[in-house]
Formats: C-alpha cells, sequence, structure tokens
C-alpha cells in the first residue's frame, strides 16, 4: 500500500513516520508513505498556496489550483483522496479497516480556515475528522489516519493477529493488560493471568472488555456483538452490579 501526504509542512509529517513501527515497515518495504509539498505544485514567483476568502472573513483559504495539481499529479489508478477537515466524517476503527485495503490513498492536510470548495466538491473522495475540535491544520489528523491505517497492513505489527484484539475492532473496548514483576508495590497481577489456562484467560479478558466498556463507553454496546450471556451481564451492570467472575465459569 501507499500513502501520500500533502502538506505545507512537510517537517512535521517526516519525522514521525520515520520512528518506531512505520519507520521499520517502510525500511522493510511493507507500505510506502510518501511526503509531498503542496508549494511544490504553487505557480508563480512566490508560488502562494492561499488567498483571502471571498466575502470577507477572517484567516485564509487553500487555493484550489495546487491542490488539484497535487493531486492529478499523484493519482493512480484506484487511489481515494481525503481532505483531513473538522467537517468531515469521524475517523473510526471501521474506516481505518476499510482504508487498509486500498492500494493508495492520498491524504489532503487542510490548513488556516480551510480549502476553496472546489477541492472538495471535485477532487476529494472523503472527508475526515478526527474529532470534535480544530486544530492548526491537518497534518496531526494525516499522521494519526496514517498509523492507525498502516498497522492493518499485512505484516506492519510482528503479530498478525494483534489487531484483532485492540479496542474498537470488536465493538469493546480492550480489557486490562499486566507484565512483569507479577506484584509490584503491593499490586498483583490477576492470578487467572498466570494460570496458562487459555480458556479461562479468554473468558476474564472478555469480561474485563465488557465492564470497561460499560463504564467508559457504554454507547458501543448499543452496536457491539455480544452473546445472550454477555447481553444478560451487561443488563446487570445497569442494574449497579459489578462484574463476577463466576460468569466465566459458565460462559
Amino acid at each position: 500500500m501507499r500513502i501520500d501526504i500533502v502538506t505545507l509542512f512537510p517537517r512535521m509529517v517526516e519525522e514521525p513516520i520515520g520512528e518506531s513501527i512505520l519507520g521499520r515497515a517502510r525500511a522493510r518495504g511493507l507500505i510506502e508513505i510518501g511526503v509531498v509539498n503542496l508549494r511544490d505544485y504553487a505557480t508563480g514567483k512566490h508560488r502562494v498556496t492561499d488567498d483571502y476568502p471571498f466575502g470577507g472573513g477572517g484567516g485564509m483559504v487553500l487555493k484550489p489550483e495546487p491542490l488539484f495539481a497535487a493531486v492529478e499529479a499523484l493519482r493512480t489508478p484506484g487511489a481515494r483522496v481525503v481532505l483531513l477537515d473538522p467537517r468531515g466524517r469521524r475517523f473510526t476503527q471501521a474506516i481505518a479497516g476499510e482504508l487498509s485495503r486500498l492500494t493508495h490513498l492520498i491524504l489532503l492536510a487542510g490548513r488556516y480556515e480551510g480549502v476553496d470548495e472546489r477541492v472538495s466538491a471535485a477532487l476529494v473522495d472523503d472527508e475526515l475528522s478526527i474529532g470534535d475540535y480544530v486544530l492548526t491544520g491537518g497534518e496531526l489528523p494525516a499522521l494519526i489516519v496514517t498509523d492507525a491505517v498502516a498497522r492493518l497492513c499485512p505484516g506492519v505489527l510482528g503479530d498478525a493477529g494483534a489487531a484483532r484484539h485492540d479496542s474498537f475492532a470488536s465493538g469493546l473496548l480492550e480489557g486490562p493488560q499486566y507484565t512483569r514483576p507479577e506484584e509490584f508495590r503491593g499490586m498483583r497481577a490477576p492470578e487467572v493471568l498466570l494460570s496458562g489456562d487459555h480458556a479461562k484467560i479468554a473468558c476474564w479478558r472478555r469480561l474485563q472488555a465488557l465492564w470497561r466498556t460499560w463504564r467508559r463507553r457504554p454507547e458501543l454496546l448499543e452496536t457491539a456483538e455480544l452473546t445472550p450471556a454477555e447481553q444478560k451481564l451487561v443488563e446487570e451492570f445497569r442494574r449497579g452490579k459489578g462484574p463476577d467472575e463466576s460468569w466465566m465459569r459458565s460462559a
């Protein structure tokens, strides 16, 4: 898969994608990530990429010409062009999965007061927002989308099945994790995780995921795929009862 990030500030993007899992995946050729300077596609002596909005108002607006030129130079058959904009639909794990199946993704990092509407109308395939707040530009959202999408591409994560257990992948938040030492400042890791009983561990983790989701993001339970036993357990949460580990014996 190839991801191209079109931005006025390449240095905001270049360093993060060279580190950690993304950097290793690029070095191994598992994913291509390009950083494209929008100013390279502007014309004129000063390579102007923005101008005042028609009708007045504060701030500047990105001009259509350099954005069209950049995308037209980059686009390959089947590529999807996405504008990072606070007015877009909210980015989710499901969308990350959808995008990870593409061969080419072009991310446009918005700036200032936004982009000329003709870009949205005729150039982009989708607009995404990472949340209900406004940032100074689309570079950080573009990095977030890139990271979330790249880690779902084959081979990028060391464990091929790791992404299946992430928060939101199953519709629930991920439960708690523990590592060595077994005891730290009087706090012990749960005995079930040390038991070696993989079936019991899986049940415990599912129970904790249900409980954490109920406490932190209960609205996710409305669309999560739950067994009848799990649905009954959630009803007990609603009545004020906490997680009962005896459920593990009957689940």
